[in-house]
């Protein structure tokens, strides 16, 4: 089922890195030591949005790597 918060997910299991594009506002965040078990739990999930918010948010330090906005100026 498509999300109408998480846009796009990728993961690299090497580095622990989680990438996440956000559909509202289009920015793209890297969470750092992100487990395989946790993408893979992120992936299953019916919600990303909640899976988001419950495991993920807060929980791993998040780099913001893209703002459209900006580029837009």
């Amino acid at each position: 089922m498509p999300s109408t918060a998480i846009g796009q997910i990728d993961y690299d299991a090497a580095t622990q890195s989680l990438w996440i594009r956000f559909v509202t506002n289009g920015r793209r965040y890297l969470y750092s030591g992100v487990e395989p078990e946790v993408h893979a739990a992120f992936r299953r999930a019916f919600s990303k949005g909640t899976f988001f918010n419950r495991h993920i948010r807060d929980q791993y330090e998040a780099t913001l790597v893209d703002d459209p906005r900006q580029r837009a100026s």
